[in-house]
């Protein structure tokens, strides 16, 4: 029986394959833009690109971790996805949960022993991947990569308060519409859940259409 990863894995993949006929062609066009930067990069090298929000919490936490998801699945060992904010928080909890209802393994570190209100949790994607960690930061953080990078700027505040990301080799504006706008209603988990799927979409394209640029390139 497929586990709940693998089945929105597939949900991803069988979404992006239809995505250009369902999106805006101006929209359509960043996210090609992306798949041709990632494309144009050197095997040689990790290929690293960090999403970018005001606060790290909620679609820049989701576009990380669905951004490896897709780098991984369609064979792009050298994507590194990373995240990080105008300003550090914490991942949101509503968003923690989304994600974990469909597959992702998301735990917290037992070094927090639940006392930091932002908590570093541990991400496996799959057995045979690298786990990684989550946390809310600054996109200048010493984690993160500080030059060679694309920035993905995914909420409009971001994207007018970062007119320049420091560091980044690339820049693009792909916003998201909040779903803290949900935050204490009944439609609450059903808003993320549908967000993070609409980012997954959207990052399993840009990594599927990279592949087949590389394909075709003989790259």
């Amino acid at each position: 029986m497929m586990n709940p990863f693998q089945q929105t894995l597939e949900e991803l993949e069988e979404r992006c394959i239809h995505l250009p006929q369902n999106i805006p062609s101006r929209r359509l066009a960043i996210l090609n833009q992306l798949a041709h930067w990632v494309s144009e990069q050197p095997l040689t090298k990790p290929i690293d690109i960090m999403i970018i929000c005001t606060h790290n919490s909620r679609r820049s936490q989701m576009g990380q971790i669905w951004l490896q998801a897709a780098a991984w699945h369609f064979e792009l060992q050298n994507v590194r996805a990373w995240s990080g904010g105008t300003e550090g928080t914490a991942f949101y909890a509503s968003a923690l949960s989304a994600l974990r209802k469909q597959g992702v393994s998301i735990i917290k570190t037992e070094s927090d022993n639940g006392i930091h209100s932002n908590p570093t949790y541990r991400v496996q994607l799959q057995d045979n991947r690298p786990s990684f960690y989550a946390l809310s930061t600054p996109y200048m953080h010493p984690m993160n990569p500080n030059s060679g990078f694309a920035a993905v700027l995914v909420c409009d505040t971001a994207d007018q308060g970062c007119p320049v990301v420091q560091g980044a080799a690339a820049r693009f504006a792909l916003p998201y519409v909040d779903p803290k706008i949900s935050d204490g209603s009944a439609e609450e988990a059903q808003v993320y859940s549908i967000r993070s799927l609409e980012i997954g979409t959207e990052m399993f394209y840009v990594m599927m259409k990279a592949n087949q640029l590389k394909a075709s390139a003989g790259t």
